[in-house]
């Protein structure tokens, strides 16, 4: 079992930086790939980012690729996503993720979420 507890939300004005943080429970953390996953509101979950285990291997979705960083530290038990140039159309509710398989940009492929931290940036 994995508990996951995100952080570093906020409000952020456009162009602006934030940093999201999601502590990670339990022995394994450095066993399961890592993903950040976004919702706005009236719209489905949509994928942001993802780390392998050993962090080498990191994806992105095209709409935050050159701005978004996702990097983990398993001493730490710890994944980040650092966000700049930040847009409007970035505001959402952002959740981590963790799951036994490989790296993946699909919700399916992630076991265990958090509670997800809200992000907001305005114009």
């Amino acid at each position: 079992q994995v508990q996951l507890l995100e952080s570093g939300g906020g409000l952020v004005q456009a162009g602006g930086s934030l940093r999201l943080s999601c502590a990670a429970s339990g022995r394994t953390f450095s066993s399961y790939s890592m993903g950040w996953f976004r919702q706005a509101p009236g719209k489905e979950r949509e994928f942001v980012a993802a780390i392998s285990w050993s962090g080498v291997s990191r994806i992105y979705a095209d709409s935050v690729k050159g701005r978004f960083t996702i990097s983990r530290d398993n001493a730490k038990n710890t994944v980040y996503l650092q966000m700049n140039s930040l847009k409007p159309e970035d505001t959402a509710i952002y959740y981590c993720a963790a799951g036994e398989g490989r790296r993946s940009s699909l919700g399916d492929s992630y076991d265990y979420w958090g509670q997800g931290t809200q992000v907001a940036v305005s114009s």
